[in-house]
């Protein structure tokens, strides 16, 4: 379903924002390659506007022909590179850069040129070096920068603008006002995006494959839960969604799901395949074996399950159901070429990518929306906002929060120590101030003190994080009497831990999970 606004990208670390602020001011948008964008326009396609991304690259060194982007009548945004790209190509002088404009710059509105309402000095983020010396013809400088340079240009009769800088990023005041005033007052846009449209879109890419019987590979987590109670909407008698103990797990896992059995009205199986696991993993301790195992085991599993179904039920599937977001796209689409949208399940779902042989084709509802629009959905859904709003927690789970081999001993110890952390959080009212909170076992001995004895035992890292998407995020700046509390009850509650540590390392450079 081609959305109103098409966002070309041409490698900016930022284009994601770009769609997600797009939306969040109440107009569809998608991500395109330039390659698709030439397509589309030979098929004869247009959007209701076009936005340019920034990039990486020097105008100077780009080859390809944008004039076919400017005939017609099409509303232009263009965004740092996209700016240079309408002055080189409509007439105007894109210069070299000596010195470069990055991070907060102050801008102004030239006089006259704000008839929008906004304010007329503001801070805003740049990430340049080239910039556009002179105008093209038909065209005004609408902004400069505090060093002189132009900030912003707009065409004297045609909806077209260029902005040197990001409004995407939450680093520039009023970002989200100046987008929703090119779409609504320069574009002439309606607004057509929110939750009704986005259940709409969700259901009717279940509609459209007509289903028979659904497989799904059930976490619990939210993107699950969603496509899940999305499909059971429409198919709900054909759905089988299988939920895999594989022994590493916390207490509250096992716990949600029983609350999902009992309240929703969803088919939920519970298979134990915790033996097949350890069994597997003994002796293992390099992170990539790990991950390689426990997705493996994950296809054996649902391979039996397939063949179970099919050879003693009558029961023949034939959709994957699977929680993909538009991130997970977005990352498998190349900006400089053609789109090469995977079809593999990433690592991070519950299953490492099934084979062909099982010939289950996917089932994704949710491919074009990103995390917290499918928050939104799950609660237009009717869905518990605690289920919707639940921390992320990855698919091999504490399989990568131990460091080292994978026993049950260290499985549980990782698992009371999140326990208690959650139980913490939830008894502080600090759940929903981080993002995502986890313990991870570092298998060093310290010395300590239990009692009257001398004690030489293991550390439990804290490790709790801030972000929107999981991309970038910011270690949680939490109470220092919250985090004593928490230490204190597992060097307390967990046997064989002595010590207890907080990382306050960001993303980048770290990593959320340890492995």
């Amino acid at each position: 379903m081609s959305k109103s606004v098409w966002i070309v990208d041409f490698g900016s670390q930022y284009t994601q924002l770009i769609t997600r602020r797009s939306r969040e001011v109440g107009f569809s948008s998608e991500i395109i390659t330039f390659e698709t964008l030439k397509k589309r326009f030979d098929r004869n396609e247009r959007p209701k506007a076009l936005v340019l991304s920034g990039g990486p690259q020097s105008i100077f060194k780009d080859p390809r022909d944008y004039g076919f982007i400017f005939e017609g009548s099409t509303p232009i945004l263009g965004i740092c590179y996209g700016m240079q790209i309408i002055g080189q190509v409509l007439g105007g002088k894109v210069e070299k850069g000596t010195t470069g404009e990055y991070g907060l710059s102050e801008i102004q509105f030239e006089k006259s040129a704000n008839s929008y309402g906004l304010k007329n000095i503001f801070t805003s983020w740049m990430s340049h070096f080239d910039h556009l010396s002179e105008v093209p013809e038909n065209f005004k400088v609408m902004l400069k920068s505090e060093n002189g340079f132009i900030a912003g240009i707009s065409h004297d009769s045609k909806p077209i603008w260029g902005l040197q800088f990001h409004p995407e990023v939450e680093h520039t005041e009023q970002g989200r006002e100046i987008l929703k005033t090119f779409f609504s007052k320069v574009a002439k846009l309606e607004t057509d995006w929110g939750s009704d449209q986005m259940l709409d879109e969700a259901l009717s890419v279940i509609q459209k494959e007509n289903a028979g019987q659904i497989l799904c590979a059930f976490s619990g987590g939210v993107d699950s839960l969603v496509a899940a109670s999305l499909c059971e909407k429409i198919n709900q008698e054909n759905l089988h969604c299988f939920f895999v103990d594989h022994g590493l797990l916390r207490p509250q896992d096992i716990h949600h799901i029983h609350v999902l059995q009992e309240n929703t009205k969803l088919n939920i199986q519970i298979v134990d395949a915790k033996e097949q696991f350890f069994s597997k993993l003994k002796g293992v301790d390099e992170p990539e074996a790990k991950r390689k195992i426990i997705g493996h085991e994950f296809i054996s599993v649902f391979e039996q399950k397939v063949h179970e179904y099919e050879n003693n039920h009558g029961i023949k599937f034939t959709h994957l159901l699977q929680g993909t977001l538009y991130p997970d796209v977005i990352e498998s689409v190349s900006p400089h070429g053609e789109e090469g949208i995977s079809s593999t399940i990433k690592s991070h779902h519950n299953v490492g990518g099934l084979p062909e042989r099982m010939k289950l084709k996917l089932l994704e509802p949710l491919r074009y929306l990103f995390k917290d629009e499918v928050r939104n959905l799950g609660e237009k859904l009717g869905l518990e906002k605690p289920w919707v709003h639940r921390h992320p927690f990855p698919g091999p789970g504490i399989g990568v929060r131990v460091l080292g081999e994978l026993t049950p001993k260290r499985v549980l110890q990782v698992g009371q120590s999140d326990q208690i952390l959650f139980e913490e959080l939830h008894k502080n009212n600090l759940y929903q101030e981080t993002w995502q909170a986890l313990t991870v076992l570092i298998p060093v001995k310290t010395v300590g003190v239990k009692g009257d004895e001398r004690a030489y035992e293991e550390v439990i890292c804290l490790r709790m994080v801030n972000s929107s998407d999981g991309m970038t995020a910011t270690f949680s700046p939490m109470p220092h009497k919250f985090l004593s509390t928490v230490s204190r009850r597992i060097t307390n509650e967990v046997e064989g831990i002595t010590r207890v540590v907080y990382d306050v390392t960001d993303k980048p450079p770290g990593t959320i999970e340890w492995e």
